[in-house]
């Protein structure tokens, strides 16, 4: 794989070279991925859809961090972001999803992507590899998904 093409990928499509905030725009870049898989495969399309990024993010982001870096996460490259972005709707994929859905998805998410409770802050701060870098944000993804699902049943 060329380079290029990498950054591209691991920037998720250049949302992750904009200036402020690459990773909340990384995150809201990602919610069109997350609708498709979860208008045409529920659940399964989020697990499939998720873990497919994450395999691709892997990859993508070792060939960047071997060409920029010390194993430290990039600010640019947001495919992390997607994936836990992504996955944060896991278990509310089988419901009728609506536009809050996605709103408060993505807030929780941000939410515990920046606060970094354990065990995503040890594969932040721990991981210093491609792995560590798509790790912390795929366990941030899932605290999301834990607090939509609980926010769901108590709410809607």
């Amino acid at each position: 794989m060329s380079k290029s093409i990498a950054y591209f990928i691991a920037t998720w499509f250049k949302s992750g070279l904009f200036p402020k905030a690459p990773g909340t725009v990384g995150s809201l870049c990602s919610l069109p991925l997350a609708w498709i898989l979860i208008y045409f495969g529920g659940t399964w399309g989020i697990i499939f859809g998720s873990a497919i990024v994450f395999f691709i993010g892997w990859w993508t982001t070792h060939i960047v961090l071997k060409d920029k870096s010390n194993g430290t996460d990039p600010g640019f490259v947001v495919i992390d972001e997607t994936a836990g972005q992504v996955l944060t709707f896991v278990f509310i994929a089988h419901l009728p999803i609506n536009i809050y859905f996605y709103i408060l998805g993505f807030a929780f998410f941000r939410f515990f992507d920046i606060l970094k409770p354990w065990p995503v802050s040890y594969f932040d701060k721990k991981v210093h590899s491609a792995f560590g870098v798509m790790t912390d944000d795929v366990c941030a993804g899932l605290y999301a998904g834990v607090l939509l699902a609980i926010t769901n049943w108590l709410i809607f």
